[in-house]
């Protein structure tokens, strides 16, 4: 997607907060690598929005799908 290869792009691929981490597979994706919490989910997709609005100056819509694994 387009959103994927902007974060992929601003160098977010693997990027971290607590346990949540940006999809080294697919930038577009955030997944839980232990005991990730709301509140870090939260902080690492304000850190991608955040780091593409300014490389980019792209205003990233959230698109949210919980997947239970």
């Amino acid at each position: 997607s387009e959103a994927g290869k902007l974060i992929e792009t601003a160098g977010l691929k693997g990027a971290r907060f607590g346990d949540a981490e940006v999809s080294k597979k697919h930038a577009n994706f955030i997944i839980n690598c232990g005991r990730a919490k709301a509140k870090d989910v939260y902080n690492l997709v304000e850190k991608v929005r955040k780091t593409v609005k300014e490389k980019f100056d792209i205003d990233l819509e959230l698109e949210l799908k919980i997947v239970k694994g």
